[in-house]
């Protein structure tokens, strides 16, 4: 009986020391992931008021100038690339663009520090002036970064928010989703998959309306917006659980 109540008491022991571990982890993500967002919170203060102090050239004939709002923040990191925001929603952060290392903001903050939600970042591959900007982000726990995203698989969720603001260094732009869709990242050997991952270039018509399609053919639902050929596109995508190597995808065509 003794031993028995000893092995008890040791299972409890270390129910207690992995429930403290585990809460001691939840804690500390959660304060970081607030640490984070208050950051974003700050850079987005910065834009709005440097764009409003800011007044327009008077020349017109001028090359185009970076946003004033941008400027400040590309001052402080020039691997920014863009802003992306959906209004009402979470989703409100800078787009950062590292041709020769894609993934670096992966795991790393605006400022370059280590950071577990990092931030959404352009495909190395895309370039301005390419057709289509794909854009990838965390879907984060927390419901910060991408998370959003998921919430397009509901029509309701589309209705309510059917833009995408995306700002670029020296433009603004406002996006009217074409498609919200499950998909996957794909071994090399399946045949006949949508590998929306791979259309970065889309200045050749072919390749253009190949995506529109397979982006329509793929969506969970019709929003009547659609696009041709000379359309600046705009695709989000962040990591879904629905299968191994998940993902969720909204794309958008750029409003003239």
């Amino acid at each position: 009986m003794k031993r028995k109540k000893t092995l008890c008491m040791l299972a409890l022991l270390l129910f207690l020391g992995v429930f403290s571990i585990s809460a001691f982890k939840l804690a500390a993500y959660m304060a970081a992931s607030q640490t984070q967002e208050a950051t974003f919170e700050a850079l987005e203060e910065q834009v709005h008021e440097a764009s409003a102090a800011s007044s327009p050239s008077p020349d017109e004939t001028a090359a185009p100038a970076m946003l004033p709002g941008y400027a400040v923040l590309y001052a402080e990191n020039p691997d920014l690339f863009g802003w992306v925001q959906i209004d009402g929603t979470k989703l409100d952060y800078p787009v950062m663009h590292t041709p020769d290392d894609p993934e670096f903001y992966l795991q790393r903050a605006f400022d370059r520090s280590a950071s577990g939600s990092g931030v959404p970042f352009l495909d190395g591959s895309c370039t301005e002036g390419g057709g289509n900007y794909l854009i990838y982000g965390h879907n984060m726990r927390s419901g910060t970064m991408f998370a959003t995203l998921l919430s397009y698989a509901q029509p309701d969720f589309y209705e309510a928010h059917p833009v995408i603001r995306f700002d670029t260094l020296f433009e603004e732009g406002t996006y009217e989703i074409m498609a919200a869709f499950y998909s996957n990242v794909y071994d090399s050997n399946d045949q006949n998959v949508f590998r929306y991952y791979q259309y970065t270039d889309l200045r050749n018509p072919d390749r253009f309306q190949e995506y529109v399609s397979q982006a329509a053919a793929a969506a969970l639902y019709d929003t009547g917006v659609t696009a041709q050929y000379g359309d600046q596109l705009l695709t989000l995508t962040t990591c879904s659980y629905h299968t191994d190597n998940g993902r969720f995808v909204v794309v958008a065509r750029r409003r003239p």
